[in-house]
């Protein structure tokens, strides 16, 4: 771990989220024990509830209950969805960073992850989760270094290319700060993982297929919707160690408009 980042108080989790946090690596926790554990914040439960009626979802009929929301788009869907909202509670945006252009991303983000994943076998909910995530350890390096913000943030910004400046401005970028982040909150491994490399997937001794998910997930939220240009400026190794075609990827794209809805987390 980088020194600089030895000193860092880690935003603390909210004791929801804690308890969701368990279940990640608890094979018994159930539909029931990650209802229960929601239920006990109210707004958090509200929230989920909007989330489920909104456009995100397109469900026909109205979502009233927190069971039949976990019964209508599943239980993993709903914790990922619930972690992120406490998770967003804990972040408060340096200077530089616009509130909504900065959450847009996340949610962006997060939405091409789970599609990639879905397209090369790998957990959506993960994906979606460490997608959402993944810009979050910029706020800490805003923090740490906040004179190096206008040049990380300087417009325009290439696809990849916010890492490359925080590589060269503080010496690493702000997925490995995410990846400490998640260590801290005790997300599992093969999270933290993935965050770590999501910024240079090719980079360690050992290959992350959720860092290269991430990392082309960040990749096009940089660029907004999929176009050809877009893919085709994706790094092919990476693409190719993921077995993803590309035609396949522009045919398929998702709708950025969708999945950048930010009103879950501007409430």
């Amino acid at each position: 771990m980088h020194k600089i980042l030895r000193s860092v108080e880690w935003p603390v989790m909210p004791e929801v989220g804690q308890a969701l946090i368990r279940t990640l690596g608890d094979d018994d926790a159930d539909m029931h024990t990650v209802r229960d554990i929601i239920a006990k914040d109210p707004a958090l439960t509200a929230n989920l509830l909007r989330m489920a009626n909104s456009a995100m979802f397109g469900l026909s009929g109205t979502v009233d209950t927190l069971d039949r929301a976990i019964n209508v788009v599943g239980t993993s869907l709903i914790r990922a969805r619930a972690l992120a909202l406490c998770m967003a509670q804990t972040a408060s945006l340096p200077a530089g960073l616009d509130r909504k252009v900065f959450w847009r991303y996340c949610m962006l983000c997060a939405g091409y992850a789970q599609w990639l994943a879905s397209q090369c076998g790998e957990d959506e909910q993960e994906a979606w989760l460490t997608g959402m995530m993944l810009r979050l350890g910029e706020i800490t390096l805003g923090k740490l270094q906040p004179f190096a913000m206008p040049k990380i943030e300087a417009l325009p910004v290439a696809a990849g290319e916010r890492w490359m400046r925080q590589r060269q401005l503080v010496g690493f970028d702000e997925a490995e700060v995410t990846s400490e982040m998640a260590r801290y909150w005790d997300l599992p491994k093969v999270l933290v993982l993935g965050l770590k490399q999501a910024g240079q997937p090719l980079v360690g001794e050992e290959f992350s297929r959720l860092g290269a998910v991430l990392h082309l997930a960040g990749r096009l939220a940089d660029g907004g919707a999929v176009t050809d240009a877009a893919v085709d400026a994706l790094p092919l190794m990476v693409v190719t160690m993921l077995q993803l075609d590309l035609f396949t990827l522009v045919e398929r794209a998702p709708n950025a408009e969708a999945l950048s809805d930010i009103s879950m987390l501007m409430s």
